[in-house]
């Protein structure tokens, strides 16, 4: 079966037109998600507000600049605020080089093609220049700033929850307010996410650390610049023998183990077993992004393509990736349209992952 998402390089320093088109384009199905999710229990606009007064203030008139612009509904305010949303999967895989000379951080998006936004923002709402990969419409799931701080986020492995963020919102305040890896270690401290994630950070001074973020708030870093999605408390991750995130970990080790150059650490994350294909199952390596904090740079990585991005340089542009799925999947009774599935998730219904995918947790 074959699979595709279109991938939209976009620049609007301030909240606009641009931010307008993605918001009427998505908020359907964002809306959709939300109120089937949960999201109308969760807390109401005053305290969503509160919440980001006190952790992020910095972000409150982005935050009300974006809610004018979606119309300025309590709904559209408490979804933006990202404050206590539902819960939501991932994967990925993250690591980290360092040399005397360079600094790599990459990280592979491991999800469904039909789960995906396809955003490659750089903006400039808080003064300083950040682009990065949209999560939420105005989030970040990976990205980088002009002071060359990069940062990105891999699932932590469980479904627990806690009073905070959602962190696609944190990585963008990071970059945002941030220039160095210990800046950004205070911030992960202090600000608290939802839902337990594994962050990398590097900066232009060749810092970086790999971080583990716990739901309700806290953050451990750990020694190795490498992640996947379980964290080191001796939990058991919700999907762990359908993502292989023990098999990935390990293989990230022996990878950065044997790499000298950083700028050589991306050809393990376009192979197997780090790259995954099952995209009919939905969880498909979308995209690698390289991040060069020396340079400020990035580059995104498909399959037979790959898209190179600087602040100073940025360029707008449009691609459609096609993805396969290589390997066929498990014989199956059901002829189950994958495709209809990701669209009905994505607008919020409840799926039965068990019946559909060995070894899938409920999402429900």
């Amino acid at each position: 079966m074959s699979h595709s998402l279109v991938f939209d390089a976009v620049s609007e320093d301030s909240p606009g037109p641009k931010w307008v088109a993605r918001w009427h384009r998505s908020w359907p199905a964002y809306q959709a998600w939300f109120v089937n999710s949960g999201g109308e229990s969760g807390p109401d606009r005053a305290a969503c507000e509160k919440a980001l007064r006190r952790h992020m203030p910095e972000l409150v008139p982005v935050h009300a600049r974006l809610v004018a612009l979606a119309g300025g509904s309590d709904r559209a305010a408490r979804f933006l605020s990202t404050w206590c949303p539902p819960s939501y999967l991932g994967g990925c895989s993250l690591a980290c080089a360092v040399s005397d000379d360079d600094v790599r951080l990459l990280r592979n998006y491991d999800l469904s093609p039909d789960l995906n936004e396809g955003l490659l923002l750089r903006s400039k709402w808080c003064g300083k220049p950040v682009m990065g990969m949209v999560e939420f419409l105005w989030g970040l799931s990976d990205g980088i700033n002009a002071a060359g701080l990069s940062i990105a986020l891999a699932y932590g492995g469980r479904q627990e929850t806690g009073r905070g963020f959602g962190i696609t919102t944190i990585l963008r305040y990071v970059l945002e307010t941030c220039d160095t890896v210990e800046q950004a270690l205070r911030v992960l401290q202090r600000v608290p996410s939802h839902m337990p994630y594994n962050v990398m950070v590097a900066d232009a001074q060749g810092a970086a650390a790999s971080v583990e973020i716990f739901a309700g708030g806290g953050a451990k870093v750990q020694p190795h610049l490498i992640a996947t999605n379980h964290q080191s408390d001796g939990s058991q991750p919700d999907r762990g023998e359908f993502t292989k995130t023990h098999e990935r970990f390990h293989h990230l080790g022996e990878l950065l183990s044997s790499t000298s150059d950083p700028a050589h650490l991306v050809h393990g994350f376009t192979r197997a077993p780090l790259k995954q294909d099952r995209y009919g199952e939905g969880f498909g390596t979308l995209f690698t992004a390289e991040y060069e904090p020396l340079k400020a740079r990035m580059t995104l990585h498909w399959a037979s393509d790959r898209s190179v991005q600087t602040l100073a340089a940025f360029k707008e542009g449009r691609k459609e990736v096609h993805y396969s799925t290589m390997a066929p999947g498990p014989a199956r009774k059901d002829d189950i349209d994958w495709v209809k599935i990701g669209m009905d998730y994505a607008a919020g219904h409840d799926i039965d992952w068990r019946r559909l995918v060995p070894g899938w947790c409920d999402v429900a």
